[in-house]
């Protein structure tokens, strides 16, 4: 009997652990110089979450990762390309942007976006994990330009009665306040909404408007006037 369970015990400690790793995701790096791109891979060959691809194969997944020192129509072009024929996520970084060119990058779907003067190793991750995900990322400076050239682009033929045009009051409350800045919580707590209630509603205007996170959702209610 003594040998049996010295037996058992030898076997269960000689069974092997597994453990399942997470998914890399497929970044493609497009740079419109060498440099950048070289620099760009560089910090992205850290992160073990990350798995490099052929930006010239076209696969429709994972993320592509823009850079260029201003948003000029080359970039456009690309930007276009791989968002509308690809179908990809978008994780642009930039030196300088125009804001008729911000609005037409928001308006595409893309709210991942760095500055090329604050670009590390950790925020190319964070950003790559942001776009994969499907949510936004952009820097304080560019949300608040962003909400001021769409104000200056309403004119008086925005829609006078926005539950008339398919968004609720409540909905543009909610959006109203993400716009300022609110995270849920907040925007909970100044509604007396739960915060699931609100996540519900920012769910459903995303989805019934067919935009791709709240970053969308804000830029798609000012450009109608909504907001």
């Amino acid at each position: 009997m003594l040998q049996y369970a010295d037996d058992v015990r030898t076997t269960t400690r000689s069974v092997p652990t597994q453990t399942t790793r997470p998914t890399p995701i497929p970044v493609a790096v497009h740079a419109l110089d060498p440099l950048s791109r070289a620099g760009v891979v560089s910090y992205l060959r850290q992160c073990p979450e990350i798995a490099l691809v052929d930006d010239r194969q076209p696969t429709g997944t994972g993320v592509a990762l823009l850079v260029a020192d201003t948003f000029d129509e080359a970039a456009l072009t690309t930007l276009s390309r791989l968002v509308r024929t690809e179908r990809t996520r978008v994780v642009l970084v930039l030196d300088r942007i125009q804001e008729p060119d911000l609005l037409d990058v928001v308006s595409l779907g893309v709210t991942t976006i760095l500055w090329r003067r604050e670009v590390t190793g950790e925020r190319l991750r964070q950003a790559v994990r942001t776009a994969d995900r499907g949510h936004g990322d952009l820097p304080p400076d560019l949300l608040g330009k962003l909400i001021g050239c769409m104000g200056r682009q309403r004119t008086g033929d925005g829609p006078d009665h926005p539950a008339d045009h398919g968004m609720l009051p409540r909905e543009v409350d909610v959006l109203r306040l993400v716009a300022d800045g609110m995270d849920t919580g907040e925007i909970a707590g100044k509604l007396l909404y739960s915060e699931r209630t609100i996540k519900n509603i920012i769910h459903t205007v995303t989805t019934r408007f067919h935009l791709r996170n709240r970053a969308h959702a804000v830029a798609y209610a000012l450009r109608e006037g909504y907001i």
